[in-house]
């Protein structure tokens, strides 16, 4: 598996081998041992699954509590993933990393706890698959608004248009507003 930092501490983009030939093709998603020997030492106790339409945007979520890494990849389509610091100690908090997924080049996203993350649909529709290293506490769950002009994402939205959000992400908070990850 082939690993590229991003300028994001922490967070890396993992390229598998793909082994295809006329049937189809093959790839690991998940090894505990080769991730532990780039560095990622990660213990993941639950799987999700999410099918999106095409300018469904999904985020920016993050846990205050029971602090979530992700190893996010698509299965289907193509989806522009994201990622912000929300670090209280981090040199780059509240800066961001963007970047295409797609199921036919099968790259995956390793997010360490204390970011927010979201991602939004480019292709028709995009099945997205993500492992996590903590369960889903809703008690604690934040939404940064997609929008918000501090951060200054720069979304590839398909003509232009506004993207469909759930009723809780168009309740979204400023950067300014939430609360900040505390080592």
């Amino acid at each position: 598996m082939e690993c590229e930092a991003t300028p994001l501490a922490g967070v890396v983009v993992l390229k598998p081998k793909i082994f295809g030939d006329e049937r189809g093709f093959f790839l690991e998603t998940w090894n505990e041992r080769v991730l532990a020997d780039l560095g990622i030492k990660a213990k993941f106790v639950q799987d999700n699954h999410s099918r999106s339409r095409q300018g469904i945007l999904r985020g920016m979520h993050y846990q205050t509590e029971h602090t979530q890494g992700k190893l996010v990849r698509v299965s289907a389509g193509e989806v522009f993933d994201v990622v912000v610091d929300v670090r209280a100690d981090s040199a780059t908090l509240g800066q961001w990393f963007g970047i295409t997924l797609t199921a036919s080049g099968q790259e995956q996203l390793w997010i360490p706890p204390g970011f927010a993350h979201g991602f939004y649909v480019l292709s028709d529709s995009a099945d997205f698959q993500y492992k996590c290293t903590d369960y889903y506490h809703p008690e604690s769950e934040v939404s940064l608004a997609w929008d918000d002009p501090s951060v200054a994402i720069d979304w590839p939205l398909v003509n232009g248009a506004a993207p469909d959000l759930s009723s809780k992400d168009m309740a979204g908070k400023a950067f300014a507003d939430i609360p900040l990850i505390r080592a």
